[in-house]
């Protein structure tokens, strides 16, 4: 009864080394990466890695399911905070490969767009984050610490534009940049920040690749 046991735990921890490694390198690099470079950053050979995952969309699929897993459970604890919550949501996600890899696949890569969009259980969950981030954003405005002139597309655009930026310097810029820019991001999100934004608010609906 052990040695199952050990191979079935083997196997669990090859997977998750899999889909940590995936989830990186995708982030970093988009989902074009070679699954030989995901298997060495895995420390698993490559016919484990065909072994788990046969194909490179069955990898995606899985690296999308859980990103977004992560961000909703993520999105679900920010609620608690109250009018904060957005921000709060911001600030704990933004070095978190799942939201980078989140963001990526979602407003700048087609690919695995199409793959979220083939899969029931990622467009599910997709969609419960979306809800959960709008009313993040109410919240806050509600409050008083969000501008009222944004909505969510907009603010999801912005840090992907940002976070973008940040992972293509990184190790140029000190770490302190990093925080300064992001900082100076959230800034111009809250309610007084005195200047005036050209064109309308974005919701979700013209930006959200899941509709």
């Amino acid at each position: 009864m052990t040695e199952p046991q050990t191979l079935r735990s083997d196997a669990r921890r090859n997977r998750d080394q899999i889909v940590a490694a995936a989830k990186t390198l995708f982030a970093e690099r988009g989902a074009d990466v070679p699954m030989e470079e995901i298997a060495r950053r895995a420390g698993v050979g490559v016919g484990t890695l065909y072994r788990r995952f046969p194909d490179r969309e069955a990898l995606v699929r899985e690296v999308a399911r859980e990103s977004l897993a992560v961000l909703l459970t993520h999105a679900n604890r920010a609620q608690a905070d109250g009018g904060q919550g957005w921000e709060s949501f911001l600030r704990v996600l933004e070095n978190l490969p799942d939201l980078w890899f989140t963001l990526r696949s979602t407003v700048l890569s087609p690919a695995i767009r199409t793959v979220i969009l083939d899969d029931p259980r990622a467009f599910a969950t997709a969609q419960e984050l979306l809800s959960v981030i709008n009313g993040l954003v109410r919240a806050g405005q509600q409050a008083g610490t969000l501008r009222p002139d944004v909505d969510t597309g907009d603010i999801v655009i912005l840090i992907t534009l940002v976070i973008s930026g940040l992972r293509a310097s990184a190790g140029a810029l000190p770490d302190t940049v990093h925080a300064r820019m992001l900082a100076l991001t959230l800034d111009g999100l809250r309610t007084g920040s005195g200047s005036t934004l050209p064109g309308k608010p974005l919701t979700p609906d013209p930006m959200d690749p899941l509709r």
